[in-house]
This record gives C-alpha cells, sequence and structure tokens, in this order.
C-alpha cells in the first residue's frame, strides 16, 4: 500500500539517520571496474556493503579478498571501516536499505544499446524489493532508461516511486588505474524520478563524494554521460584525422598538436592513437546515435568520428607493411613483436583493444605475432590463446618490427629501443631515430 505523507515524513528521517550514523545497509549490484570500486568505497566510509554478482569467481575473490581490478589491490580490504561480502544470491536485496546497479550495457551486434542485464538485475531487484528501499541506475545507458525501462519494471510490484520505494540514476565516472582522480574526488552526477528521490540518492552518494551535482531529470544525467565520453571520441578521431592528412603532408602530427597546445585558450589537446579501446569512449557514442535515430535526426559527428577511430588499427598495420617493405621485407613470414595489448596503459582491460585488431590485420597477412603485455598474460583471439612473451632484450633483437600499441610504465621504465631493428610508434613514446616510424 502507499505510505501516506506521514509515514513518507518518518520513512526520510529513518532513511537520513542511518545513513548519518553508518547503520544503512548499502547494497551493489555488479562486482565489475565500476561495482567493485564503488563497493570498496562505501566501505571504507563505514557502511556494511553486499555486492551481487552471478560470476561466482567475482564472488569468491571478494570473499578471500582477492584483487582482480587494477583500482582495488588486495591491501585496500585491510583499512576498510565497514564490511564487505559477496553472493550470487539476489535474496540478500530484500535486506537493503540502498542499493546501486552497475552492471554492464555492451554494444549488439547491430551497433545498438543491449541492456538486457539491466533489464535482468532490475527484475531480481523487484523480487526482493523492500519498503522504503532507494534504487539507483549507475550503468551507462541511452537515455530514458531509468525512468522508461527501470521504473516500470519497478513499479511492476504494485509500489510507487517516491512514496513506497525511490529510484534514482547516478552515471558513473571510473577511469581504471587513474590515480589522480578517484571516486571520492571526482564530482557525482545524480537524478531522480521524483524530488524525493532525487533528495535521497544526493544524500547517499554524499557519503563518498567530496562534489555531488543534481540535475533535473534521469535523462539529463543519462545524456551527460554520454555527451563526456562522445566528446572525448570526437576529438580523438579529430586528432587520428590529423595524423592521416600529417602523414600526406609529410610532417609530425605530434609536433603539430605540441604546437597548437601552446595557445592558452580555446584548445584542449587530444592525441592520435590506433583506435579507441574500453568499455566507453569507442562503445558510448553509439548509445546516444542509436537513441537519436529513433527521433528522426542523424548524428552526423558522431557517425565520422566512429569510422575515423575504427580505421586506426588498418592505419597502423600499414605504417607496418610500408616500413618492412622499405628494408625489402614481407608481413608475412616477418616476426612482429606487438607491445601492449590493453585498451590503455597499466591495466588489465582488453575490452575494444584496438590492439587485438592490429593483431587479427597482422595475423591475417602471415605474419609470425607475439605480443608482450606484463597487465595481459594470455587472451583469447578468433579461438585461438596466445601468451605474452617477458619484456627482454632477446625478444627485441628477434623481432623483424616492434609495433608499440600501448605504453605501459615498464616498457618506458626499462627501455630495449636501441634493440630493435624496426620500430613502428603508435603512441609517441620512442625517441626520434632513423629505425623508428611514428604514426
Amino acid at each position: 500500500m502507499p505510505l501516506v505523507l506521514t509515514e513518507l515524513l518518518s520513512s526520510a528521517q529513518t532513511f537520513d539517520d542511518r545513513i548519518a550514523t553508518r547503520e544503512a545497509s548499502v547494497g551493489i549490484v555488479g562486482l565489475g571496474y565500476a561495482g567493485l570500486p564503488l563497493a570498496i568505497a562505501f566501505a571504507e566510509a563505514g557502511f556494511d556493503v553486499t555486492g551481487v554478482d552471478l560470476d561466482e569467481e567475482r564472488v569468491q575473490a571478494v570473499e578471500e579478498r582477492r584483487s582482480y581490478l587494477v583500482d582495488v589491490p588486495a591491501e585496500r580490504y585491510a583499512s576498510l571501516d565497514g564490511e564487505v561480502h559477496a553472493t550470487a544470491d539476489y535474496a540478500a536485496a530484500a535486506d537493503l536499505d540502498a542499493l546501486t546497479i552497475c552492471v554492464p550495457t555492451p554494444l549488439s551486434k547491430t551497433r545498438t544499446p543491449d541492456i538486457s542485464h539491466v533489464v535482468s538485475a532490475t527484475e531480481s531487484v523487484a523480487a526482493n524489493l523492500r519498503p522504503g528501499q532507494l534504487v539507483v541506475l549507475q550503468s551507462t545507458t541511452y537515455p530514458g532508461t531509468t525512468e522508461e525501462i527501470v521504473l516500470p519494471i519497478l513499479e511492476r510490484t504494485g509500489a510507487t516511486a517516491g512514496t513506497d520505494f525511490f529510484l534514482g540514476y547516478a552515471p558513473e565516472r571510473v577511469d581504471p588505474g587513474n590515480k589522480d582522480f578517484t571516486i571520492r574526488t571526482t564530482p557525482k552526477l545524480v537524478a531522480g524520478v521524483t524530488q524525493e528521490c532525487l533528495r535521497r540518492t544526493e544524500l547517499l552518494y554524499r557519503q563518498i563524494v567530496d562534489v555531488v551535482v543534481p540535475v533535473s531529470r534521469p535523462m539529463v544525467a543519462e545524456t551527460a554521460k554520454l555527451h563526456e565520453n562522445t566528446f572525448r571520441a570526437v576529438n580523438i578521431a579529430l586528432a587520428n584525422e590529423l595524423a592521416l592528412i600529417c602523414d600526406r603532408l609529410g610532417i609530425s602530427a605530434w609536433e603539430v598538436i605540441e604546437a597548437a597546445a601552446t595557445k592558452p585558450f580555446a584548445f584542449l589537446a587530444h592525441y592520435p592513437g590506433p583506435g579507441l579501446g574500453g568499455d566507453c569512449i569507442p562503445v558510448v557514442p553509439q548509445f546516444l546515435a542509436s537513441r537519436v535515430r529513433e527521433y528522426g535526426y542523424s548524428p552526423q559527428l558522431i557517425d565520422a568520428a566512429h569510422e575515423i577511430n575504427t580505421r586506426m588499427p588498418a592505419y597502423v598495420v600499414q605504417k607496418v607493411t610500408d616500413a618492412l617493405n622499405d628494408l625489402g621485407r614481407p608481413v608475412k613470414g616477418s616476426r612482429l613483436l606487438l607491445l601492449g595489448m590493453a585498451y590503455k596503459s597499466d591495466v588489465h582491460d582488453t575490452r575494444e583493444s584496438p590492439s587485438l585488431e592490429v593483431m587479427r590485420l597482422l595475423l591475417t597477412r602471415g605474419g609470425d605475432v607475439r605480443y608482450c603485455d606484463p597487465w595481459v598474460q594470455e587472451l583469447e583471439l578468433d579461438g585461438a590463446r596466445h601468451a605474452t612473451v617477458e619484456w627482454s632484450a632477446e625478444e627485441v633483437r628477434d623481432a623483424d618490427c616492434v609495433v608499440v600499441l600501448t605504453a605501459h610504465r615498464q616498457f618506458l621504465r626499462e627501455p630495449l629501443w636501441d634493440e630493435a631493428s624496426l620500430i613502428v610508434d603508435a603512441r609517441n613514446v620512442v625517441a626520434d631515430a632513423p629505425h623508428v616510424h611514428r604514426i
């Protein structure tokens, strides 16, 4: 039954008191790159946290205090003021005062948002919904998901948002491996489907984030998250196109960008690379593009940026081909050492990594391809297993071409560039030399 006004006020007071005294029980649905750091942040603030994840290996790792993410080393468990536990059973949600849904939202094969994980998680939460509970969606998704998908599922229980339960949206802004901007120091956008939903969502996140920014409705927060990532994708595409242009002009794109960056206003430097990786920058703009097509609008800039960025692995492969040709060698049969399979430096994550496409293309051309990545011990590509080789002078010397794809610190701390006979550098980390070719 719906709560009357006095009951709602009492509910608010009880919720506020439990949050303030750290007696509230907090849940995180999905213990991946966004969910586990969030769970640890709440536990560090003194809350008892329950993580729900269908991956039994993750559940076991949390229960055993083992690390599986770069942002949550095992030693962080030792300094928690609250407790963290994990389970694969959604029944645990019934005991929580507040919970955040952090499940993945990948692209489908048609490059449209796949929100099946959000739907499934919401249905499981709805089956265990308790009166007065705050539910917050954090998963990156298309504009309208919170109000058009999550809200109806929860209200099918007969409960009403804003009185019987509370629903908010608070997009993640996680940058794996970033030591400067953490959950605590990165401003948090929050929204609610009612004013009371917004107030409770804001209150919850103020416990772990220094700056919380409320917005008028969930669709604003959803779209802002997509705009942030689209901004990056478009500007990286511009830098990548500059690299293609400068290649034809016979000048360095890197020098051009550094020269432009001396302007103290109206310029923000972005740099070219082998393509886009991770679960946000190459994926999220497609959420926005797909959604606005439903409204009859063609997002031309987003589409153009996507085309440029997805072309970069092939451009890197062409650079390798041309560099080998200059020495009278074909790609076929040449030993090629790829440095870095993770999508960015000093993380384990290979999701959407352009290094995988570079590897695929070189293998297709008959190259003897191996990789070195201290963060990715093994990987599967098109049904075949590959394992990293050691970062050693011998491996570098034995390669006909070394291809720098990810600038891991180990490569920079222990440079072996002089051991290489030929280098194609997609990250501008190797000093100028006759045997170095840049994109």
